[in-house]
């Protein structure tokens, strides 16, 4: 097991080290928030990995844990403000990169953004353990290299760089919802990791006096537990959200495709979002009329108000013919 004086070593940002672990930490989260907007932007999952490697953001956020349980208020604002400037960082960059870029980049045409628009409460649940793993790889020497695995499995800049692009593509409602999966992560992070480091506490030595008189881990718990409380309520509803559209979506789809393959037409695109749909088609004029696919609509319990057609003519040309004399 780490000594207590390794883990302060480990996240805080104090003694003769300081300015040196400073200096890396904001070189860090730029050149991440860097990466990050780009792998976005080209919708690169592997480089948003590397992204997630290089990022800075999980040591202050476990510095504010181990802070929290020792009752370190100088660190505990100091390990605060680092992720609050590293994250408005993040944001900023992500919104000149989007400066730069000649098209929107919003869910819409980029599955990376649309992957961390909508967080659910597996999300929650995900971020609950990965703060468990991070706080346990704290304390144990054994465990402290799957760090790198913690940092892929937690996602923290790339959302602050979605939330940058997606203000600067006048996507607001979908900037909130990237930021609120930042802040699931991190609030889960923090309550985890409380839970574990806490019952730890009595059994370190080297607790500074001022530190150990005025620990207060279990009213920070406390107001962690009520905002992780407050969090879930967005989640769940996005969480119901996602599965009655999924539903009908499923529902949708059993109805149309057999009537597409037998009007001669092809399904390119099926969209459902708070509850209504809109279906792309394409294939050879004439247009297909509707009338039993309103009717399978209704046996599979759809509304056919619920559903719009978009129906996109396909022409076939052949090149090289020789033409007629």
């Amino acid at each position: 097991m780490n000594t207590l004086a390794a883990m302060r070593d480990a996240v805080f940002f104090e003694g003769p080290e300081a300015g040196r672990r400073s200096s890396r930490f904001w070189l860090l989260i730029v050149l991440s928030s860097v990466i990050a907007a780009a792998g976005v932007v080209a919708d690169s999952t592997a480089t948003v990995i590397g992204a997630m490697i290089v990022a800075p953001l999980m040591t202050p956020i476990l510095g504010v844990v181990l802070a929290t349980v020792l009752g370190s208020r100088r660190n505990l604002v100091r390990c605060w403000t680092l992720v609050v400037l590293g994250a408005l960082t993040a944001v900023a960059i992500g919104y000149l990169v989007g400066l730069i870029v000649p098209s929107p980049v919003t869910a819409l045409t980029n599955s990376q953004v649309s992957g961390r628009v909508s967080p659910h409460l597996i999300d929650l649940l995900a971020a609950l353990a990965t703060g468990v793993v991070g706080a346990v790889a704290l304390v144990r020497k054994d465990i402290s290299d799957t760090l790198p695995g913690v940092a892929i499995a937690i996602s923290l800049v790339p959302p602050l760089s979605v939330v940058g692009l997606t203000m600067e593509s006048g996507a607001w409602s979908e900037a909130g919802g990237a930021l609120l999966l930042f802040a699931t992560n991190v609030a889960a992070i923090l309550g985890s990791g409380v839970v574990v480091l806490t019952p730890l506490r009595a059994k370190w030595e080297g607790i500074a006096e001022a530190d150990a008189a005025a620990a207060r881990p279990y009213r920070a718990l406390i107001s962690i537990v009520v905002t992780l409380a407050i969090i879930a309520v967005p989640l769940a509803t996005t969480s119901a959200r996602f599965s009655t559209d999924a539903l009908l979506e499923a529902r949708i789809r059993q109805a149309a495709e057999p009537w597409a393959a037998q009007a001669g037409w092809q399904i390119d695109g099926l969209a459902v979002s708070g509850g209504q749909a809109e279906i792309t088609l394409t294939g050879a004029p004439p247009l297909p009329e509707t009338d039993d696919l309103e009717q399978a609509l209704r046996d599979a319990g759809v509304a056919p108000s619920a559903v719009a057609l978009e129906f996109v003519p396909a022409y076939r040309v052949e090149l090289g013919d020789e033409p007629s004399p």
